[in-house]
């Protein structure tokens, strides 16, 4: 939560200062503040998509894909209670197998966004189709992430990871 709590606030400021990037009243000073701010939380919205990707990866996924022994409790193993009923089998069928996948977009694209403000920087101020640009490679990395986050709320309300 508190990860995606981060992403979300990078994502919404690093969203405004681009689309005020091009503001024809901006000064050259105010675009060398916003630029630097911009690089800032463009790199800080990669670094936050990673770590919530490589520990929903390796620190609760496997939990979610524990094996289910003999005689256990279905609801201590999230997988097995989801694909043992054929009303939330479409959860696991579906929805993980997607989110496992779509979840790993928003780290790749927040990242070729961060290199893109870094390398562009003040430019993007006066050109307008780079900044579109970067707007849509910045919409799609949050979107892969909320994609992936409802998902994974739903997933969990099906069959919490206890």
């Amino acid at each position: 939560m508190m990860l995606g709590s981060l992403f979300l606030l990078a994502y919404a400021g690093g969203l405004a200062e681009l689309i005020n990037l091009g503001s024809k009243w901006s000064t050259e000073a105010g675009i060398a503040s916003r630029v630097r701010r911009l690089i800032t939380g463009t790199w800080v919205m990669a670094v936050v998509a990673w770590l919530t990707v490589i520990t929903g990866t390796y620190i609760v996924y496997p939990w979610y894909r524990a094996a289910l022994p003999k005689g256990a409790d279905l609801r201590m193993y999230p997988k097995a209670l989801l694909v043992a009923s054929p009303n939330t089998a479409g959860w696991h069928n579906f929805g993980m197998e997607w989110k496992e996948h779509i979840a790993w977009l928003a780290p790749i694209l927040a990242t070729a966004v961060a290199y893109m403000v870094t390398k562009y920087g003040a430019r993007l101020a006066k050109d307008d189709q780079v900044r579109r640009a970067i707007i849509v490679l910045f919409s799609l990395a949050f979107i892969s992430a909320a994609v992936a986050g409802l998902f994974g709320a739903f997933i969990n309300k099906a069959a919490p990871v206890l």
